[in-house]
This record gives C-alpha cells, sequence and structure tokens, in this order.
C-alpha cells in the first residue's frame, strides 16, 4: 500500500513479526527498516554496531516514535550456527559494555535481581501445572545461591531468530524489546539450553571469555528455569513458542549436574 508518511510518499509493507509495530518502506532507492516505538536505547546499540546502523528518529502527528535503520540484506542464524564462536564474542561485548549499561540505566532506571524475577512470576503461581510448581520450587530453594551484585544490559531474548549476519558479513543481535539490567547469566543460560550440546559448554564460555564452574552452572539453570517459566506465562507467548518452552523447562529441570 501506499501511505504519506512525514510528507514523503513511501511504499509501506508489513516486516512481519508478532506486534504489526514493523514496517519496510521503499522510496526509489532507499529501503529503510521501520518500528513504530521503539525503545530511545536503539541509539546507542546502533552506536556500538551491533544493530544494523540507525537513520533517523521522527515523532509523527498521532504521536508514535518512529525509527528507521538502514536496510540491511541477511540472513538469521540458524539453530546450529549459535554455537559459533562471533555470537559468544558478541554477546561478551554487549554485556561488558559500559555505555550501554550506563545508557539503559538512564532510561529504565531499574535492575531486575533474582528476587525481583522471582517476585514477577508469583502472579502466574495459581496457574502452575506439576511441572511448573516444581520448577517455582526449585527457584525459591535456591534463590540464595546465586547472589549477583552485578547487573549489565541483558537482551532478554536468546532466540536465535534474532541474531542475523548482513551479506557483509556483519553479526546483529535485534529486536531490544525485552532488554534489562541483570545478571549475565540471564542471557546465557537460554543460549546454552537452548543451542549448545553441553559438551561444548566449556569451549562456548571460553570464547565468551569466562571460565566453566559449578558456581555458574547453578546460576545458569536457576535462570534457565526462571526466563522459561517467564516466557510460558508472558501474554505475547505464541502457542507454538509456548509448548516448546514447556519441553525446555522439563530439560533444564532434569539437569542433574548441579
Amino acid at each position: 500500500m501506499k501511505e504519506y508518511f512525514l510528507g514523503t510518499e513511501y511504499e509501506i509493507s508489513s516486516a512481519g513479526g508478532e506486534t504489526g509495530q514493523a514496517f519496510i518502506a521503499t522510496k526509489e532507492d532507499e529501503k529503510f527498516f521501520l518500528k513504530r516505538n521503539s525503545s530511545p536505547f536503539l541509539a546507542a546499540l546502533s552506536a556500538e554496531n551491533i544493530v544494523p546502523k540507525l537513520v533517523w528518529t521522527r515523532r509523527v502527528e498521532n504521536g508514535d516514535v518512529i525509527t528507521a535503520q538502514k536496510w540491511v540484506d541477511a540472513h538469521i542464524l540458524s539453530a546450529r550456527e549459535m554455537s559459533n564462536a562471533r555470537v559468544a564474542k558478541l554477546l561478551s561485548k554487549i554485556h561488558r559494555s559500559k555505555p550501554l549499561q550506563q545508557m539503559l540505566q538512564k532510561i529504565e532506571n531499574s535492575t531486575f535481581s533474582a528476587e525481583k524475577l522471582l517476585y514477577n512470576l508469583r502472579v502466574y503461581e495459581a496457574q502452575f501445572g506439576e511441572t511448573e510448581a516444581e520448577a517455582f520450587l526449585y527457584l525459591e530453594e535456591n534463590k540464595n545461591q546465586i547472589l549477583s551484585f552485578e547487573h549489565v544490559v541483558c537482551h532478554g531474548d536468546m532466540n536465535h531468530n534474532n541474531w542475523m549476519v548482513s551479506q557483509q558479513d556483519e553479526l546483529y543481535l535485534v529486536d531490544w524489546d525485552s532488554a534489562m539490567l541483570a545478571d549475565h547469566t540471564l542471557d546465557l543460560s537460554m543460549l546454552l539450553y537452548q543451542y549448545i550440546p553441553r559438551d561444548e559448554w566449556e569451549r562456548w564460555l571460553n570464547e565468551y571469555g569466562e571460565a566453566y564452574s559449578i558456581s555458574l552452572h547453578q546460576k545458569l539453570k536457576w535462570y534457565g528455569i526462571c526466563q522459561t517459566l517467564t516466557r510460558i506465562y508472558a501474554e505475547d507467548t505464541p502457542l507454538q513458542e509456548r509448548k516448546k518452552a514447556c519441553q525446555l523447562l522439563k530439560v533444564i529441570l532434569d539437569d542433574n549436574e548441579v
């Protein structure tokens, strides 16, 4: 369809996705990825080359804020490709970035401690089935073993569909709507349990820049259970993804190494 966007005629089409907030805009030889009401954190991510370049941000007549990013022809990483060292190194860069941490702190002004994440899950307690109740009990009983006083920028949705490589071989991590300040194992747990075979954890963690330890494994299990439970009960989780999360929860609960 055609829309008059900021006084200039663009061809606008949906970019897909679950929220209906993302679009592709083309005009002559220009092509942008548009998103409605993205976080202002996007500018900091663009400056660090973690997402495709942010071209402009504008407020339109209805009050929405539209961001335009450079269109990138890219392929989405497969589940198998998540074991690549480049993924570990980019995630490490994000978690260790002080500019990103300072910017998100200004925007959000809050951190998600283990206690806060657990508190947020209690609202769903009446809906828990047997496995979910067992998982929640594990979180309650082990929360004091995973205390952390360092909170970093976490993406919050380690799905392989959010990782892409451009035709120029640039790796990006996109879709930052779930970004938060939390313990770094919040991201690591979901990536490792979903995509990395257990016998490759030490190798992958070395690429990330951290040595494997039992205490780290305990935190990975705790945050993996917490994040998966959250995914199961989040209102915007599609049915198919909810089913996958239920299966993953059983896998993590059955991790008896810690």
